[in-house]
């Protein structure tokens, strides 16, 4: 046997004794298996756990996500939180707060008693406590919810989740809710209106950073969906009890799953779910698409809600899909009764192969009551995974596959970052998506092409239990150039280290173009601007979104002077001493003014000196074809001119000797030079770190490639240390700044302790695409 056949067989070994059934989790296990990284550590995992028998499913969840997700840097500990997880102590929160504990205190020492309070290993809140908590809190926010009322729930939500980190959220947010009903009573129209100085957003933005209210109700004036009122249903009543629940106003929903960052693709889908909503003067559900437990996690959910906020949209309610597991429960009970669903114990691989054949499951004609019994066996635990399946009874011969008697529920025993470990059976997503739109009385359901297929499905669920129809409408996904937006090749760039993570300003992400510098404005005025198509064979140039970004900075982004690759000169005749030079914060616009040194040495770029000048050039030159001095203007200042040169050994320019205009004789000076100066005598000016960022992929299409992780541009990054004037360190993370000559920056989060680091948003360069 060879090592890897061998390591192979040591990770399958453990994944058993994790409670994983290989056979069931086969797609799974294949993945992991290619995984060599991930493999390594899961052997390496297996000599701290010492597992002598397997494990439950729910505990060795816990255990794999331990291994997988505990911090590099700290890997020294993690088998000490093996104990907490077999005694039951610590469990999905409790693991999220253990992770984030390890990543600030890397392979130091910790104390048992500190750790176990920060990460509340054991602690699980009752249903009192929890009331307890709702009690006191609306309690000292009394006044406030009184005068404010509903505006301020997420904010008293937010920090309802801070007391009780541990707590299950579901269960906080329900009992809030009846907290509020029950002090101010139900919500009201008045109620959906913001209210003017509330609680302040999390993430700091600008005065000149607001989203436009104006261009975000733009959206797709030539799209003309149904009015709600003329949306057909099969029976007269079910229009009718709709239109009361709704008002006959537009209702949509923007309805991510939590198990990833939101990217550039889903700032359209906002774009239309809320854009169209807004038009129309309906509303927009925040809804979590949360029925896959195993691939989401709080992490994704709070980054979402985050993101969806920054891009300038608001929601009428946030709603996850498992908020809906009881009353989608009963309704796939009612399906078996009336004779649309079944038990089924076919394998993965023989429900693949049976519809290739279009070939019924032997399990599909089975009695009713039979199926009943089954699923509810199903819900109590006692099947293994893999061994039953609740699936539909559709049309196994009709040419769309997405009609061959899909899978309504599974059973997975794994903890729901939402709903908890109430759960051991999950609805798929064919079977709570639409029934998800029907119960929030959609009308509008809005997707990409890819769902067409679905729709089919999506009708015939919600028919065949007689509920309320949405208008379902699908739309080309956004495809750019230089990128992907493949979920799944987001994931191995992450996994893999190519990236620094979901933020990496390289990224799609739209944390990642956030980092860089991006706007929501911007953003969201690309959007307007590419349209809504019918066609997924669209590709939009990359360069067509940073005009839209270069365009709106220009009008934001406070400007400063940097020096990316300076040459030092020397002004020979200087007798100024250091004096302040004004300048404005944005040109032609009333936003005041900063101030920066002048001195007898300053900084240059290198590309503005050349030794023998050059026609169409306008920068210094030492020599001339003319043999008069050239004279070149430096921005907010006076000309100069170079006299003469200092070389290193290796015959490199390394300092000009120049002289300034001190008469005021040089009439019509060129150019207009960047620089920055020393501060005082002798001091180096301020120096910065500058993240240069270019496309990540080198070819237009890489996703259309076969080896795409190849075509990767290794020098999509490139770190230089620039000189910067003052200015810079009164900025703060996330603030846009224009260094004047060389293009947008955005200050880091990584900025501290005063080493400022700025990302290159995207270069001063007109581009093709600007409107002419």
């Amino acid at each position: 046997m060879t090592d890897a056949a061998s390591a192979d067989e040591l990770v399958r070994a453990f994944l058993v004794k994790l409670g994983w059934n290989l056979e069931a989790k086969k797609q799974a296990v294949d993945d992991t298996l290619k995984n060599k990284k991930r493999c390594q550590a899961l052997v390496e995992f297996s000599h701290e756990c010492n597992l002598d028998e397997p494990v439950s499913e729910a505990v060795g969840a816990i255990l794999f996500d331990l291994c997988t997700k505990f911090p590099a840097e700290a890997l020294r500990h993690r088998k000490s939180l093996v104990p907490y997880v077999l005694n039951g102590t610590l469990k999905a929160l409790q693991l999220e707060a253990s992770v984030a504990y390890f990543k600030k205190i890397r392979s130091d020492d910790f104390e048992t008693s500190h750790f176990e309070k920060e990460c509340g290993i054991g602690v699980f809140p009752s249903d009192d406590d929890i009331m307890a908590s709702v009690d006191a809190i609306v309690s000292e926010r009394l006044a406030e919810i009184t005068e404010k009322r509903y505006q301020v729930f997420v904010s008293v939500l937010t920090s309802l989740r801070e007391r009780n980190p541990f707590a299950d959220r579901q269960k906080l947010m329900k009992k809030l809710e009846e907290k509020f009903v029950s002090v101010i009573g139900p919500k009201g129209d008045a109620d959906k209106a913001p209210v003017k100085g509330g609680p302040k957003k999390e993430t700091k933005r600008p005065d000149n950073e607001t989203t436009s209210e104006a261009d975000r109700v733009k959206l797709q004036d030539s799209i003309r969906f149904p009015d709600p009122k003329e949306n057909y249903q099969n029976h007269k009543e079910t229009l009718e009890k709709h239109l009361a629940a709704t008002g006959g106003r537009v209702v949509t929903r923007f309805p991510p799953e939590p198990n990833g960052y939101l990217h550039l693709g889903h700032a359209k889908a906002m774009s239309l779910d809320f854009g169209y909503a807004k038009k129309t003067g309906g509303i927009c559900y925040m809804r979590f698409d949360d029925t896959n437990p195993e691939a989401e996690s709080q992490e994704y959910i709070d980054s979402i809600l985050d993101t969806v906020k920054w891009m300038g949209h608001s929601w009428v309610k946030i709603t996850h899909a498992s908020d809906y597991f009881e009353e989608l429960y009963n309704l796939a009970v009612e399906l078996i009764r009336r004779g649309k669903a079944f038990v089924c114990h076919q394998t993965s691989e023989q429900v693949a192969e049976s519809r290739e054949k279009r070939e019924p499951s032997p399990w599909r004609d089975r009695p009713v009551e039979e199926s009943l019994k089954l699923f509810a066996d199903m819900r109590d635990g006692k099947f293994k995974e893999g061994e039953a399946t609740l699936r539909m009874k559709m049309d196994i011969r009709s040419p769309n596959p997405c009609m061959w008697d899909l899978v309504a529920y599974r059973i997975k025993y794994h903890p729901h970052p939402h709903a908890g470990d109430k759960w051991c059976i999950y609805p798929s997503y064919d079977f709570t998506h639409c029934l998800n739109d029907s119960l929030e009385n959609i009308t509008h359901s809005l997707c990409t092409l890819e769902f067409g297929p679905r729709r089919e499905s999506y009708n015939w669920l919600i028919d065949s239990l007689d509920m309320y129809r949405p208008v379902v409408w699908e739309y080309g996904r956004l495809n750019l150039t230089h990128t992907v937006l493949s979920k799944r090749k987001l994931i191995k760039i992450v996994k893999d280290g190519i990236v620094r993570g979901w933020d990496d300003p390289r990224m799609p992400t739209i944390v990642g173009v956030r980092r860089r510098g991006f706007t929501p404005e911007a953003i969201n005025t690309f959007c307007e601007k590419i349209g809504v198509t019918r066609s997924d064979s669209v590709v939009i140039d990359y360069g067509v979104l940073e005009e839209c970004v270069r365009d709106h900075l220009n009008e934001i982004a406070i400007r400063a002077m940097a020096v990316l690759d300076p040459l030092k000169v020397t002004i020979s005749n200087w007798d100024k001493g250091v004096y302040s030079v004004e300048r404005p914060n944005i040109p032609e616009k009333d936003k005041g003014t900063n101030k920066v040194p002048m001195s007898g040495v300053i900084y240059i770029e290198k590309s503005d000196f050349k030794e023998v000048d050059v026609k169409d050039y306008f920068g210094l030159a030492l020599k001339t074809p003319n043999g008069q001095p050239k004279w070149v203007r430096l921005k907010y200042a006076f000309p100069i001119c170079v006299k003469d040169v200092k070389r290193n050994e290796q015959g490199e320019v390394v300092e000009l000797i120049a002289e300034y205009d001190k008469e005021g004789a040089v009439k019509k000076p060129i150019g207009g030079l960047h620089w920055v100066a020393q501060p005082e005598p002798g001091k180096e000016p301020l120096k910065i770190e500058c993240r240069l960022y270019k496309n990540l992929f080198k070819s237009a299409n890489p996703g259309e490639l076969e080896n795409w992780l190849a075509d990767i541009d290794p020098d999509s990054l490139q770190v230089v240390h620039a000189y910067a004037d003052p200015s810079i360190l009164s900025r703060a993370a996330g603030d846009k700044l224009q260094f004047e000559r060389v293009g947008y920056f955005c200050v880091d989060p990584d900025t501290k302790d005063g080493h400022v680091v700025v990302n290159r948003t995207v270069t001063l360069k007109e581009s093709k695409f600007k409107p002419k």
